[in-house]
């Protein structure tokens, strides 16, 4: 250890050979300096450094300045101690990907079908009477294309191998994605770290050992660090050790902060020890070989299951994780890779799934029907009617019938099933959330975007969200006067002015300020506690400056500071004075600290006594009047504890908060955002109820919900306060009962001064209620902290990108980048476009299915071959699944979205109109078909493709059948833009330049198969009026959607059976039996991933088998787990901590959230 070097100059250069040696400490002491606790930390601090500040300059830091920022120290620091970045695991590769696309059976059975006819048609026969074998051999050596019969069996796989590749390649480019996304969201997370002297913000990634960080309320930390200097700090250390209490840091007791662990309570300095994989939270991802590191050996050797549960994958699967782990302790490897894909699914996902199945399946006895039908009918033929023998020779040509029989059969299969389904809804909802970015939306998980399409309700923060949170103080009572604007400073007497002044500069975080603007012109920056702000600007209206106060009085001059929290509603900061006394000054809100004041300054600035009737009567006369016009109101005040009464009982909070001195109350105003109105009444009109839940008084709520149109005059509505809403809904024994609360929720819009559990109850009520038509689906905005169990809960939790904490964002599952109301409610519409792109593409999707198979299987039984080839048909499943896919899902949204009702949780996948589009389309196209496959010879004056030999070469007429069929689909497609029986197919057709490529790229794509894709597509050239009349019958699709538009939808009585009937026997009994229960399992599914309250540093999946690890012998990390029950200990899931494998029983700690 190169303690000698310590008192080096800064600037020397690093001492070859120990990286280490241009610092008086090493990394590895720092890092087992990092896994002491509490006494035993503070004892290795002194014993080895003397102190914090001794570390502080080992480490060439100053507590006060701050690291120079030079980048060559930086660069000294990277190599010493790593940078602070923890590696994420590999992404798939693009082969890996190919080969779990070649997983599909239906691919699989083709390939097998394909490789057979390859391998036949290689082989010849010796000699043999062809004769003999009867019609099999007829057309074979006439046409002298024996060597041609290889071209079906490369085209299939060719086909295979391009489905294959757009699979691949779909999945590499959501991965991708998925990680821009993910390292999106790393870099806008930034930092307060103290340079040169300097208060600046840095990202995340380029903290160092030896920066300065100060910390604060709502803070996520990013990297192990030891306080400098703390106010009242609780940092919630549950991700790492599992235990849901508040841990209270301090200097003297407990100053280690580790990173992933949220800040709760308080602020205060610390100096960075540790970053990227040598923090806790590092060392933990390396042992469960997420750091491409040499330590994955060591660890693959104790059972980490081949790091198979340990799929970091952004955004994904976490609580896929989580719900892994609750199922078994040591999950196989095998089962764990199911259990991630399958909680991946939403419920329009699962919805999806079980049509697929239930098509599939249907498919199936298709398919097979038409292998054994073509099968009878030859053998019957050949052997019975024709009376031939079976001769030794002719076996390879019968084979290759049987053979030929089979393709067609997977054919029918292929054709089928609709695999673009999932795909649509993959490529729909990655657009989306790609386009949503432009709104303002930055998407965490996929399935929320979705959700947020069938949100019935939204529980919305007032300040920040509906307001503009740029607060300013309009109103003041100061010296038994109020004043309707900002007082002329020399109105009021100088002591009570100096009193003022100094209270409001010192007793507010020293994080916040005012800034010049950045624009000339512009409005003044304000930075940190908006609050706070409007409090500073209060001061410099008043012709004075804070901060010479605040250079005067610093940080650490503070004796103690009790900083706001949610459940004290006030901030309060101590300091001595030169006599021994001490003086305290307070601020909160001004119903909860003009309870505690029992004097207040009057005109002349003395103190006089306040009594509760004063009190009741300023609150009357002030305090209403200002919250009536939405104004927050807040109190400041001080208290003087003599040096005679010796040194207060500081822990005794309620003594100490008490007896104060009331010097102003200030009217502060948050104009609400011009655009939130408008927002609002459009989610009215679309179905949604706007809910505002706030912290502030029931006045100023009532003021401003009234002001955004949430509150209509003249309705019936309630208004609420926390306390009465907790009294009209929990019974005598204070537990919730959801009867009461269904009694209540319907009509309430305003929650005022609530508290985070109000919100959350109010939020798990709704979801939970079963009262009206429909299930609820809730979506809820928030930026504390305290907001975090709601946003958990939420069917969507939607965070502030720029006023949110870190802890909210982490709960969250979209981020509004600016914070405003409006991109909500652009959310919705994104949401509802998800869920209707899908439905267009599952009405063109299910007419082409059910006219595929139905002419494959008609067309075999009747004339021994199907009219579409085996190749042609995996080329209408290309256009259909892969590309229609494509253009049906990018439809970009329109406002027209927000004029119907929201679908709910019930809705069937496929209404009425789309059942009456199906069925519809499905007839006309039919019909067409069979004319042609029947007379289409006469009416075109061609020779008939029916009853060909095997191997003949294609006919003109089978050729017309495939083309005027693609003809129609491509139609077709146009007409499934619209679903809710809109007359115009074409509007806002250019709006999306994707569906024009490719509809116009299928159909050149066509052109050219037919007129040059010969014997492998089994096509002919046609000459230009088979063309036309081709086309011509394609467009008679878009008059018959015509038609069918016109019939009204409520005539068709049969409709609805025909709906439920044919879901039935065929394929989409999808509402009938599964409606109700299966939606609720998928919901059961989403909710279970929605429990756990916070994910610590990256996904809660880490920290149960880092505590399954340490269980299990990792004695190496002795301090990083001492205490190890399990992270369910978080919240009630009683079942999932028995199978952890902990041997505490960890249900029984305390809850944090809940």
């Amino acid at each position: 250890m190169a303690n000698n070097t310590a008192d080096h100059p800064p600037g020397n250069s690093v001492a070859e050979g120990n990286h280490d040696g241009d610092f008086g400490v090493t990394m590895m002491e720092l890092r087992s300096l990092m896994e002491l606790r509490s006494g035993e930390a503070v004892n290795k601090i002194r014993d080895t450094y003397g102190d914090v500040q001794g570390l502080c300059r080992r480490l060439k830091t100053s507590s006060i300045e701050g690291l120079s920022g030079n980048p060559n120290d930086l660069e000294k620091r990277h190599t010493a101690f790593g940078k602070n970045f923890i590696p994420p695991k590999k992404p798939k590769t693009f082969l890996q990907l190919v080969w779990e696309a070649l997983q599909d059976v239906t691919l699989i059975i083709l390939e097998i079908a394909a490789i057979i006819s390859l391998g036949l048609s290689f082989y010849h026969p010796p000699g043999g009477d062809s004769e003999a074998c009867g019609q099999a051999a007829g057309g074979v050596e006439d046409e002298g294309e024996a060597q041609a019969g290889w071209i079906e069996g490369a085209a299939i796989l060719f086909s295979v191998i391009i489905v294959v590749l757009v699979t691949a390649f779909n999945d590499w480019s959501k991965e991708k994605q998925f990680r821009g996304l993910q390292s999106r969201i790393e870099q806008e997370q930034k930092f307060t770290v103290i340079r040169k002297g300097q208060v600046i913000q840095i990202s995340v990634a380029e903290i160092v050992v030896g920066d300065i960080a100060q910390i604060k309320y709502g803070d996520l930390l990013p990297a192990d660090g030891i306080l400098i200097q703390g106010n009242d700090l609780k940092i919630d250390e549950s991700s790492l050790t599992g235990e849901s209490d508040q841990v209270r840091k301090s200097a003297e007791k407990d100053p280690m902060l580790l990173s992933g662990t949220h800040v709760m309570e308080g602020s205060g300095k610390m100096v960075v020890s540790a970053v990227g994989l040598n923090s806790q939270t590092g060392i933990i991802f390396t042992l469960l070989g997420a750091g491409e590191n040499d330590e994955e050996k060591k660890v693959k050797k104790t059972k980490t299951q081949d790091g198979i549960a340990l799929e970091i994958q952004p955004l994904k699967s976490e609580e896929a994780a989580e719900s892994e782990e609750k199922e078994e302790a040591k999950p196989k490897a095998k089962v764990n890779q199911a259990l991630v894909t399958k909680k991946e699914k939403s419920v329009l996902q699962g919805k999806l799934t079980r049509l697929a199945v239930q098509i599939g399946k249907a498919g199936l006895i298709m398919s097979a029907l038409t292998v054994i039908i073509l099968i009878l009918y030859f053998v019957i033929d050949t052997f019975g009617i024709q009376g031939r023998t079976w001769l030794a020779e002719c076996t390879p040509i019968y084979i290759q019938y049987f053979v030929k029989f089979l393709i067609i059969g997977v054919t029918v299969l292929v054709v089928a099933v609709p695999e673009g389904l999932p795909l649509a809804v993959t490529i729909s909802l990655a657009y989306s959330v790609k386009k949503m970015m432009k709104d303002n939306n930055l998407v965490r998980h996929l399935d929320a975007c979705e959700t947020m399409g069938n949100a019935t309700a939204i529980c919305s923060d007032k300040t920040g969200t509906l307001t503009m949170n740029r607060m300013t103080v309009v109103q003041a009572y100061v010296g038994d006067t109020h004043y309707k604007t900002v007082p002329e400073p020399d109105i009021i007497k100088p002591e009570t002015l100096e009193t003022l002044v100094n209270s409001i500069s010192i007793n507010s975080a020293y994080t916040t300020k005012i800034l010049p603007p950045e624009k000339e012109g512009g409005l003044p920056r304000h930075v940190g506690n908006k609050t706070e702000c409007a409090l500073l600007g209060l001061v410099l209206d008043m012709k004075r400056d804070y901060q010479p106060i605040r250079d005067e009085v610093p940080e650490e001059k503070f004796y103690k500071v009790y900083t706001f929290n949610s459940s004290r509603k006030s901030m309060s900061t101590v300091l001595k004075n030169a006599d021994g006394g001490f003086r305290m000054y307070s601020k909160g809100a001004s119903e909860i600290v003009l309870r505690k004041c029992s004097r207040i300054l009057d005109a002349q600035g003395q103190p006089r006594v306040f009594k509760p009737k004063d009190r009741d009567e300023m609150v009357r006369k002030v305090i209403e009047p200002m919250a009536c016009d939405g104004l927050r109101t807040i109190c400041v005040a001080y208290r003087d504890f003599p040096a005679e009464g010796g040194e207060p009982q500081w822990d005794s909070e309620n003594d100490i908060l008490n007896e104060l001195t009331c010097i102003a109350v200030v009217g502060i105003e948050d104009p609400v955002r011009p655009e939130v109105p408008e927002a609002i009444a459009k989610c009215q009109r679309a179905g949604i109820t706007v809910r505002m839940v706030t912290g502030d008084n029931i006045n100023t709520a009532r003021a401003i919900a009234t002001k955004c149109g949430i509150l209509i005059p003249g309705e019936d509505f309630l208004c609420l306060e926390g306390k009465e809403f907790n009294q009209q809904i929990r019974n005598d024994r204070g537990e919730v009962e959801q009867e009461r609360l269904d009694k209540v929720w319907p009509k309430l819009r305003v929650l005022a001064r609530s508290s985070p559990t109000d919100k959350h109850t109010l939020v798990k009520g709704i979801i939970d209620s079963t009262v009206g038509e429909t299930r609820q689906v809730v979506a809820v905005t928030g930026d504390g902290t305290n907001d975090g169990p709601a946003l958990k809960k939420a069917d969507v939790g939607f965070a502030m990108g720029i006023a949110g904490t870190d802890v909210a964002k982490e709960a969250s599952d979209i981020i509004l980048t600016d914070d405003n109301f409006t991109s909500i409610v652009k959310a919705v519409m994104w949401g509802r476009n998800v869920y209707d792109s899908i439905s267009k593409f599952l009405q063109f999707q299910l007419t082409v299915n059910v006219v595929a198979v139905i002419v494959a299987f008609t067309g075999a039984c009747i004339t021994q071959d199907s009219p579409l080839k085996a190749v042609q048909m995996l080329w209408v499943n290309l256009i259909m699944d892969t590309l229609a896919s494509l253009a049906l899902a990018t439809e970009p949204p329109t406002e027209s979205l927000l004029l119907r009702k929201p679908y709910g949780r019930d809705k069937p996948l496929i209404s009425r109109t789309m059942m009456k589009n199906i069925l519809g389309h499905a007839v006309f196209q039919l019909v067409i078909i069979f004319t042609l496959l029947f007379a289409g010879e006469k009416l075109f004056d061609i020779d008939s493709g029916r009853n060909a030999p095997l191997h003949s070469p294609p006919s003109e007429h089978y050729t017309i059948v495939f083309n005027v069929f693609v003809m129609m689909q491509l139609f077709n497609e146009i007409n499934a833009r619209k679903i809710h029986g809109e007359r115009n197919v074409f509007e806002g057709i250019y709006r999306n330049p994707i569906f024009c490529s490719v509809v116009l790229g299928t159909f050149i794509l066509q052109i050219i198969i037919v007129q040059f894709g010969g014997k492998p597509f089994s096509c002919t050239p046609l000459n230009i009026e088979q063309w036309l009349w081709c086309v011509f019958i394609g467009v008679g699709e878009l008059l018959w959607g015509q038609l069918i538009s016109a019939i009204p939808t409520h005539r068709l009585k049969f409709l609805k059976e025909a709906g439920h009937g044919i879901r039935k026997e065929e394929i989409h009994e999808e509402e009938l039996t599964e409606g109700a229960d299966e939606i609720d399992h998928a919901e059961m599914e989403l909710r279970r991933g929605q429990i756990l309250w916070f994910r610590g540093l990256n996904r809660i999946q880490t920290q149960m088998d880092v505590v399954y690890t340490f269980q299990t012998g990792q004695a190496a990390v002795p301090g990083a787990l001492r205490r190890q029950p399990s992270v369910v200990s978080q919240h009630n899931d009683t079942t999932a901590a028995k199978t952890l494998s902990s041997p505490t029983p960890a249900a029984s700690s305390s809850t944090a959230g809940n």
